[in-house]
């Protein structure tokens, strides 16, 4: 920039936006001595000489004679700063406080940057400067005694002033510009050489370097040279980087090494990583990552289960990226079956056993179960085994149980791994003894009072775990008078939330007397923990039930299980409670041989008061309603849509709206998109497909209430002549599916509800974030400085014919590339030299029609941000008399 000021005394002097050296034949003064360069900062209140820093005091401060005005002591300085970086201007100024700081850039306001002012120290930061930064730039300091500024220039060098290209580039030897040279805009189109306020590791402004010697290259001051400088050409679209035959999924098992390998295609310099859990995967001592320019490897010594999971791998080129998630599953032997298996005897020589899957099945589904016996219970080595390839967690056994004999039964899990750790044993039973079968009796009805004087010891025997919860645990129990067989659900009651939910469940299960309901027959609290007492029910999961070969599974069937559950929510709705939690692991059989049910589980249920609408955020995904999860009051239509579910399932063996994931699953329920699968529904009647149609509408007030669903034709179906078995082979891949809560875990999806409903957090869950942020990171590790990975080999040619030296260049970003003759820059000399350098980073010099004069060192010199490299090789060019001679 050139700016024109008029001063006091008349004269008019010209301010630059850089400080100029220039380089030419010595120029003396009339004292003799050579001359200096000129310093003509940018002032905007005064001018001061050269070197020197103004200090003028406007007339209107001069009573302040007891005030220190503003002095530079140290003045800003000049400097050169690459694109990209931090300008950072400093000086040291003293005089009296308080004093204010301004800054001009080229003689205007300075609206960005950070100024500052610690003790006497005064800065101006500019972030990751611009070429547009570059000029003057003052420091305008005024207190109540005066006024005083401080200039520099500042050079911002883009990518063509690094390697010193791109201009006019006039190289000169041991000269001085004349002081009094007027400062021209043509003479701000170029950065001069210059020996001095030079910092010494900048080459472009040293000049090219010799091989031999590195010392700046000189020649007449007339001369001027075009380099030939040349940037990697682009043929058009790159092909995108893509991966060659991804692996998609790996297995092994614990402790085994998992090799997670994927091959790639990409332009050089490639840049991968690994990322799991949304965290980039780093080295350690089990975790080892091999890549290259074609391929990376993830490789996991000694795996572990945890470390199973999603690895997504993020690659990145020049132009375009790409990502492939692999799947790791690390598998190892399934934990024991949750608890040990329950008795419950037919006849003196038959009986039906029933257990609970594991808590962990190794990572790899149970295929089947092993199922021991020992006839007599106080050995422990003379267990034999009575089936090793029971599909389900029930078993009827038929042969080798002899009267009057005494058994015990355990349990072992199996999958594709081997065989668990057998199940606690049962309790010991006698086959004379009638056992422990349901009571058939009408059940008397209690109104339970929560006992807080005694201990659940002092009236019941605790005997063995039946499962695992979030609540707490539950166990088998007899009654020390009567012996009746009963459950204990025993609530960790340590905070005061889960002890109120625990009053909770048991007040409502006060008014939930009906035969479909499980019951509530005593309640204690012991401060430590409470515990409900309700009644046992030895028939399992309705569902498990159902897929055991020995049970018929028809529509007719099915339409008497969904009346049941009809009939025990009516009750509920009568009472205006709602369930909130319906799902196939809380509707049980009663026993092993009848088709009775019972409802159970109401930890999540409430109480609907008309004058305070309920919101709630909790449930299972797939059988919850849209309404809950957009956080809409529910009302009694919410349980109707948890049963067109579960009706759905127990015709078809398919869950409705089951996703890949709960964020999956969620979104199909609040958009109510589901549809009857053809292959899945085509033995089944339309009217149960009517039945459902009029349960799953996303308007809660066009669902059937629990008197229309029960008056509704399908229920009166009983069409046996031309019903068909129904296949179980879904429904047992659904429960398959569902093993992770068999041990009992009622879902309390509150958290993860809620994170998902919001729109604001949907960002978290999606891989947008975990993209960008590898990316970046990929960015960085691209980066590197050039490197030729060919380089150009000596060469011998006759005059008159042409002459090619090639390399092959790799860097990050792009380098660009200039070509030297014996140390200096090749000349653009017509068509006789010619340089190609294309989209695989090859760079070929051709110089046509050869002389004796081409003979020399060429070097090719390959720069980026990150560092330069050159390399060079001799050409030889013969004389046509030598050619003749040999």
């Amino acid at each position: 920039m050139i700016g024109e000021m008029s001063i006091a005394d008349g004269k008019t002097r010209y301010v630059s936006a850089f400080r100029i050296q220039l380089s030419s034949s010595q120029s003396k003064g009339a004292n003799g001595q050579v001359s200096q360069p000129a310093h003509i900062p940018t002032i905007p209140t005064a001018v001061k000489k050269p070197g020197e820093t103004s200090n003028a005091v406007s007339g209107n401060h001069s009573h302040n004679s007891d005030l220190d005005p503003p002095h530079f002591t140290e003045p800003l300085e000049d400097c050169i700063v690459d694109e990209g970086n931090d300008i950072t201007l400093k000086g040291t100024i003293t005089g009296s406080q308080p004093i204010s700081i301004s800054w001009l850039h080229n003689g205007e306001a300075v609206l960005f940057g950070k100024s500052s002012l610690v003790g006497e120290v005064v800065t101006l930061v500019v972030k990751e400067c611009l070429p547009e930064d570059a000029g003057a730039y003052t420091c305008v300091a005024e207190n109540t005694a005066g006024k005083t500024s401080s200039s520099a220039a500042v050079c911002v060098r883009d990518y063509e002033t690094i390697v010193g290209i791109h201009n006019d580039i006039t190289l000169t030897s041991h000269s001085h510009p004349d002081s009094s040279h007027p400062h021209t805009p043509d003479m701000l189109s170029g950065v001069l050489n210059s020996s001095q306020n030079v910092p010494e590791d900048i080459s472009a402004f040293k000049g090219p370097q010799t091989p031999q010697t590195g010392s700046p290259v000189t020649s007449s001051p007339a001369l001027k040279r075009e380099a030939l400088v040349k940037r990697r050409s682009s043929s058009g679209p790159a092909p995108p980087l893509q991966f060659v035959d991804p692996l998609d999924r790996l297995e092994v098992h614990v402790g085994e090494t998992a090799h997670l390998k994927c091959v790639f295609k990409g332009s050089s310099p490639v840049a991968s990583c690994w990322v799991c859990k949304k965290k980039e995967v780093v080295e350690s001592s089990r975790f080892r990552i091999e890549s290259c320019n074609e391929s990376s490897s993830l490789v996991i010594s000694e795996a572990l289960p945890e470390d199973s999971g999603r690895y997504t791998i993020f690659v990145r080129d020049r132009k375009s990226s790409a990502q492939h998630t692999v799947t790791l599953n690390v598998i190892d032997l399934p934990q024991p079956p949750a608890s040990c298996p329950v008795v419950s005897i037919l006849s003196p020589h038959s009986l039906v056993l029933s257990w609970s899957g594991p808590s962990y099945d190794g990572g790899s589904a149970v295929t089947e179960y092993v199922v021991e016996v020992c006839e007599n219970p106080g050995a422990t080595d003379q267990w034999r085994e009575l089936t090793s390839q029971c599909k389900s967690t029930s078993l009827r056994v038929t042969s080798g149980l002899q009267p009057q004999g005494e058994y015990c039964f355990r349990v072992r899990a199996c999958n594709a791994v081997g065989v668990s750790e057998p199940s606690q044993e049962s309790q010991p039973i006698r086959m004379d003894n009638p056992g422990e079968p349901c009571d058939e009796k009408p059940v008397e009805y209690v109104t339970v009072t929560i006992n807080t004087v005694d201990k659940l010891t002092d009236h019941y025997n605790v005997l063995e775990k039946l499962g695992v919860g979030k609540f707490g645990q539950v166990f088998r129990m007899t009654h020390k008078e009567t012996g009746r067989v009963c459950a204990g659900k025993v609530y960790k009651g340590r905070r005061i939330k889960e002890r109120e939910a625990a009053r909770k469940e048991i007040e409502l299960m006060n008014f939930l007397h009906h035969q479909k309901l499980v019951q509530c027959l005593a309640a204690y609290d012991n401060k430590a923990e409470m515990v409900m007492v309700m009644e046992y029910v030895s028939g399992g999961e309705l569902f498990e039930r159902i897929v055991d070969d020995s049970f018929e599974h028809t529509e007719v069937s099915s339409v008497g299980y969904v009346r049941q559950i009809l009939e025990g929510i009516q009750y509920m709705h009568q009472q205006n409670i709602i369930h909130l939690d319906l799902k196939p692991e809380n509707i049980v059989c009663v026993d092993r041989t009848g088709i009775q049910i019972k409802i159970i589980d109401f930890g999540l249920a409430s109480k609907l008061d008309p004058n305070t609408p309920l919101k709630v955020m909790h449930g299972t995904p797939e059988f919850v309603a849209p309404e809950v999860i957009s956080f809409e009051p529910v009302c009694l239509a919410t349980d109707m849509w948890s049963i067109g579910v579960i009706c759905y399932i127990l015709l078809s063996g398919e869950s409705p709206f089951q996703g890949e994931s709960d964020a999956e699953t969620l979104a199909l329920v609040t958009a109510a998109q589901w549809e009857f699968d053809e292959e899945s529904f085509e033995d089944i009647t339309d009217l149960a497909k009517d039945f459902i149609r009029s349960l799953l509408s996303k308007d809660a007030r066009r669902r059937m209430s629990c008197e229309e669903a029960l008056a509704h034709s399908w229920l009166a179906y009983t069409c046996v002549d031309t019903t068909k078995n129904l296949s179980k082979d879904k429904m047992k891949k659904f429960l398959t599916r569902q093993k992770w809560k068999k041990t009992g875990k009622a879902l309390l999806a509150l958290k993860r509800m809620a994170i998902l409903s919001k729109p604001e957090a949907s960002a978290s869950l999606s891989p947008v974030d975990e993209t960008e942020q590898a990316l970046q990171s990929l960015e960085l590790k691209l980066q590197c400085k050039p490197e030729f990975t060919k380089t150009p080999s000596d060469l011998t040619v006759p005059q008159g014919s042409s002459a090619q030296l090639s390399c092959l260049i790799t860097g990050y970003p792009d380098p660009e590339v200039v070509w030297l003759k014996d140390g200096e820059l090749l000349e653009l000399q017509e068509e006789c030299v010619k340089v190609d350098y294309e989209e695989d980073g090859s760079c070929t010099l051709t110089l046509e029609n050869v002389s004796p004069q081409h003979s020399g060192l060429y070097s090719c010199k390959a720069t980026n941000v990150l560092g330069e490299v050159l390399c060079s090789a001799t050409l030889t060019v013969e004389e046509k008399d030598k050619q003749m001679n040999s």
